[in-house]
């Protein structure tokens, strides 16, 4: 059994995408669904692991050269038609999480959700993998909404401190994170690389799943 020492944060709070589950193929496959509908070329999946994470207009602006907001709107669309179809159940959750936020949850630390997903699909996804109960609060994203303004919404509402803890695969985590005075947690296991993360100066980075469990005092 690990020991418990007292937890280093009043609150963990965890990116989805990358960091919690897998969604490169049904984020991708729906991208490639809105690319090819709207003429442009389908991409490689790999070649779109740099689209998890960062807010989804934002990515097809990277995709396509364009920036005209109703085009923009109209990929966007696209994208969630497939996505809420079948896209969100092709998730994989990364092995060992349900696990550690087992091992979390029992130590009594809380714990809530914070993703540039939109929150019915974050919301979707955590009951899926039977993971919902694990956490006090989902926020989720809105198109034209940056994960930090996300974040300083629930530091003024209340729902973290700058005791808190973020933990996600990519800078705009760490940014975010950072930008409103909370701690960072990178971990390796997702779409960002440890240039990426350690060039934002987390407090963590982590290489193995089971080393989350520090953030609880779990040794």
């Amino acid at each position: 059994m690990p020991t418990t020492n007292p937890a280093p944060h009043d609150l963990i709070l965890f990116d989805l995408d990358g960091t919690l589950s897998d969604p490169l193929v049904g984020i991708g496959r729906s991208i490639n669904y809105a690319l090819t509908h709207y003429g442009y070329p389908a991409r490689e999946l790999g070649q779109l692991s740099a689209c998890i994470g960062p807010p989804l207009d934002e990515s097809f602006k990277a995709l396509t050269g364009v920036t005209t907001p109703s085009h923009i709107d109209a990929l966007v669309a696209k994208y969630r038609e497939r996505y809420a179809e079948v896209g969100y159940s092709e998730n994989v959750l990364y092995p060992g999480i349900p696990e550690v936020l087992r091992a979390l949850s029992d130590t009594g630390i809380p714990m809530g959700v914070c993703t540039s997903k939109r929150v019915d699909f974050a919301e979707q996804i955590l009951e899926m993998f039977g993971l919902r109960a694990h956490f006090r609060f989902v926020s989720g994203g809105e198109i034209g909404i940056h994960k930090w303004q996300q974040m300083q919404g629930l530091l003024v509402d209340g729902l973290v401190s700058t005791s808190s803890v973020m933990v996600g695969d990519r800078a705009v985590d760490m940014l975010a994170a950072h930008r409103n005075g909370l701690q960072a947690a990178g971990v390796l296991w997702g779409h960002g690389s440890r240039e990426e993360l350690v060039c934002e100066q987390p407090r963590y980075v982590f290489a193995s799943i089971t080393e989350l469990q520090t953030l609880g005092g779990l040794a």
